[in-house]
């Protein structure tokens, strides 16, 4: 990867993207600086197809390049394998499927050992559910406020905010919403009727929130007395991510159904799993329906790349590297809010899965803008604009780690100057409503942008 790759016009770029795909994403991704074009990649970084400058992925599409990007020992498996086959059949055995399930079995916590694949996350989202749903004979699922779980089918329903269903209701009837780590409203929701609670152990699009380890076992607990099952999405906790290869061995708790997916792709071809603990219910369902679920996914070429990318990831011990680095990131980034106390509410996150709090929403997505600038590509949390999220690529070095705090650094003093515009709008109720309305981010955003202000 060089500063001399092929550049393109950038107008002849969009036009076609606003023409073929949607004029409404550039304007959307504009307005926060990442209406970025990517060219080569590799490591922790790409290039950008249009300038040609280097940046950091600091999102790594929310968490799919544990491996790093463009891992050349992955890509040689996906060339190798599909010069001997093709994807395969959905649904029919190959040596491919079974050897993944092995293995995934295998480093699977606790006594989850049985694995049904599917297409992607939400995919497998909408599989746990219909399994807890199909086993219990109950129907009511408890998920968390802020959560977000996918956007299809049983996946949306479980999304903790009102922003991504809203559109699209009536959607699956009986799912109800608790606050994320508040045990006491979870004993006071989960009753013998509950099918199952679904949750993330590290809340992702909800802000970087971590469940705290006692809540878990707690969680588990009342779970236990009320014979409901536990999920856990592990699909941006999971493989490594946390500093550990799953976010639920911090906890030491075992859930009844986990969901794989994103990272487990290697960032070259698209897999996902769902795995279960052998007991009663679950067993005795899946048996005697084994097509409650039909997925396209668990192709032969993604089998064969998870099962190198577990491959990778324990030779290269990467989750203990995610702790180190990890720790260093979130270190260095706490010393930076102490700098920027009026700015930073928080600094939160675990391994390499961090997120930094502002004070107001609307400056979650300016900071989007303002690290572009410093060649930092980051996106803001969905559930949460004011949470900026960082998840950078597994094999980022000391030496990024150390030079990314230096950007950030660099992008807050930029948006301490937007704020010297804008702050004294927020001290009137009516101006903090106009900054944080996400109706009104967009275009605010544009303006300051086109402007170079």
């Amino acid at each position: 990867m060089t500063p001399n790759q092929t550049k393109f016009p950038a107008k002849s770029l969009l036009k076609s993207f606003g023409q073929r795909i949607s004029q409404g994403q550039i304007r959307y991704l504009r307005a926060g600086h990442l209406d970025i074009f990517e060219g080569a990649r590799k490591n922790t970084c790409f290039l950008e197809s249009v300038s040609g400058k280097r940046f950091y992925d600091a999102f790594s599409a929310a968490g799919c390049f544990n491996v790093g990007r463009g891992n050349p020992e992955i890509i040689e498996t996906l060339i190798r394998e599909a010069r001997r086959r093709d994807m395969g059949s959905a649904g029919m055995l190959s040596a491919a499927k079974i050897e993944f399930a092995v293995k995934l079995a295998k480093i699977a916590p606790g006594d989850l050992n049985r694995v049904i694949l599917v297409g992607s996350g939400g995919d497998g989202i909408g599989c746990a559910i219909k399994l807890a749903r199909g086993a219990t004979g109950r129907q009511t699922i408890v998920s968390m406020n802020k959560a977000y779980h996918g956007h299809s089918g049983f996946s949306l329903s479980a999304n903790g905010k009102a922003y991504y269903r809203q559109l699209f209701e009536p959607l699956m009837p009986e799912f109800r919403f608790i606050d994320f780590g508040d045990i006491q409203a979870a004993r006071r929701v989960i009753t013998p009727d509950i099918a199952a609670v679904i949750l993330e152990p590290v809340q992702g699009e909800g802000g970087i929130h971590v469940a705290d380890d006692a809540y878990l076992r707690k969680l588990r607990q009342r779970c236990d007395e009320t014979g409901t099952l536990l999920i856990f999405d592990e699909i941006q906790t999971g493989f490594c991510r946390t500093g550990k290869f799953w976010a639920s061995e911090h906890s030491g708790v075992v859930p009844d159904i986990m969901i794989a997916a994103k990272s487990i792709s290697g960032g070259v071809f698209p897999n996902a799993a769902v795995v279960f603990r052998e007991i009663d219910p679950l067993v005795n369902f899946v048996e005697k329906y084994p097509q409650f679920h039909p997925s396209f996914g668990g192709s032969d070429l993604g089998c064969t790349v998870s099962s190198r990318v577990i491959d990778y990831l324990f030779a290269n011990r990467v989750w203990e590297h995610a702790a180190q680095q990890g720790s260093r990131f979130i270190a260095g980034l706490r010393n930076l809010r102490e700098k920027h106390a009026p700015v930073i509410r928080e600094v939160r996150g675990r391994g390499l899965m961090v997120g930094i709090e502002y004070k107001d929403e609307f400056m979650g997505v300016l900071m989007a803008d303002c690290l572009a600038q410093q060649n930092i590509f980051a996106a803001y949390s969905g559930n949460a604009p004011q949470v900026m999220r960082f998840q950078l690529p597994l094999s980022v070095t000391a030496a990024e780690v150390d030079d990314l705090l230096s950007k950030i650094d660099a992008a807050i003093r930029t948006l301490k100057r937007y704020l010297v515009l804008l702050r004294p709008l927020t001290l009137f109720p009516v101006g903090r409503w106009l900054l944080n309305e996400k109706d009104m981010l967009i275009p605010l955003n544009l303006f300051l942008r086109r402007f170079g202000l």
